[in-house]
């Protein structure tokens, strides 16, 4: 199917953007296979890696490549809206209208910048995230407490060893209660990954760093990337859940698997259980990488769901694709039967796609707080 939807981009790309220029030829067919060669990287992380979620090429390339594949789909939309606009203006003066090249040259200009900018927004380092949550019923020793939110931070060679540093390291000088890591660490094998995942074992929170799988670790191997998690030092929230104690007062943070287990052999998803021997009357947090099961959540008492995933969507206007999939949820706070679902943008991003355009990357740090008649 990618490869049938990549086929189209590049037939519109060549019918409609490149054949009517007024140039040679020849031009026409390098640009041709420029366009080409950029909508085969997925083809090409695959000859790099065996598999197309990790890409193993230096990272100026990686970088290259994510660039030149956004534009070419930027540049399709872009060519689209203009089909459209033009059929409609062709349906006003009823006749063919066409759109000089000084046009088209605009949007090749256009989708070029706006595909850096992009690129750069995904790579960064990103910016902290400040949100309260209003929680009923939280015990007045847990308001304020802290949680700092890490997802999708995708280790691989686009987010390598230095940038999860620096990550670390910002994230560490916010001194919070607790980290949660909901899923997608990384994409590559463990021993593509050994030296870019090590900067992870010096996160501090003073409850401890706790971790959840997303669907990328059952692509590269699910027991050994949580073997290897555990070696750093992060504590697997995978189907269980601890009880924090405050003077007596109690709040829960749980963990479940993510959806693709269902898939791969692995124990079934049961939140009822995982939630039954939990105190009762006590708040529960629940980590969760993929947000499309919040209603269920929700109908079990959970207070807050903390979800990534989605990457936001990426491109805002077009991130709607992105809630199809995910039961109407892509970015932000949404109110789900009286619970909170927060699904973050992410940390990082997947290497194959690297593009953010409306939707930035973030550290988030979320601090509860005591709703009306907690």
């Amino acid at each position: 199917m990618p490869q049938l939807i990549f086929g189209l981009v590049f037939l519109l790309v060549l019918t409609r953007f490149i054949w009517p220029l007024e140039l040679p030829l020849s031009i026409k067919v390098a640009v041709a296979a420029l366009v080409l060669v950029a909508l085969q990287f997925h083809r090409w992380n695959k000859l790099s890696s065996g598999s197309i979620f990790s890409p193993e090429f230096p990272r100026p390339v990686v970088i290259l490549f994510n660039w030149a594949f956004g534009t070419v789909v930027l540049l399709a939309l872009l060519q689209l809206a203009l089909d459209v606009g033009l059929l409609f203006a062709a349906l006003i003066h009823g006749g063919i209208v066409g759109a000089p090249d000084g046009v088209r040259y605009g949007l090749a200009a256009f989708a070029m910048l706006a595909a850096a900018i992009g690129v750069q927004q995904a790579i960064r380092v990103p910016p902290l995230r400040e949100i309260e949550v209003g929680i009923s019923g939280l015990p007045r020793q847990f308001d304020g407490y802290t949680i700092l939110q890490l997802t999708d931070l995708h280790i691989s060679r686009l987010f390598p060893q230095s940038w999860a540093r620096a990550v670390v390291e910002r994230s560490n000088r916010l001194a919070v209660d607790l980290i949660a890591i909901t899923g997608d660490l990384i994409d590559g094998t463990p021993e593509a990954r050994r030296a870019d995942v090590e900067p992870l074992q010096d996160l501090q929170a003073t409850d401890g760093v706790h971790v959840i799988s997303g669907n990328h670790e059952y692509i590269f191997g699910y027991g050994i990337w949580m073997a290897r998690y555990a070696a750093l030092g992060l504590r697997s929230l995978e189907n269980t859940h601890i009880v924090l104690d405050r003077d007596g007062a109690k709040l829960v943070i749980a963990g479940i698997t993510d959806r693709a287990s269902r898939h791969n052999g692995h124990p079934v998803r049961d939140l009822a259980a995982i939630l039954e021997a939990a105190p009762n009357g006590a708040p529960v947090i629940l980590l969760d990488h993929q947000p499309s099961d919040a209603r269920h959540a929700a109908k079990l008492g959970v207070a807050l769901q903390l979800s990534g995933h989605t990457h936001g969507g990426l491109i805002r206007g077009i991130d709607r694709l992105a809630a199809r999939a995910n039961a109407g949820y892509v970015s932000g706070r949404y109110d789900v039967g009286g619970m909170t679902l927060y699904v973050n943008n992410g940390t990082a991003l997947w290497p194959g796609f690297a593009l953010r355009l409306g939707r930035p990357s973030e550290l988030t740090r979320i601090t509860l707080r005591r709703a009306d008649g907690g």
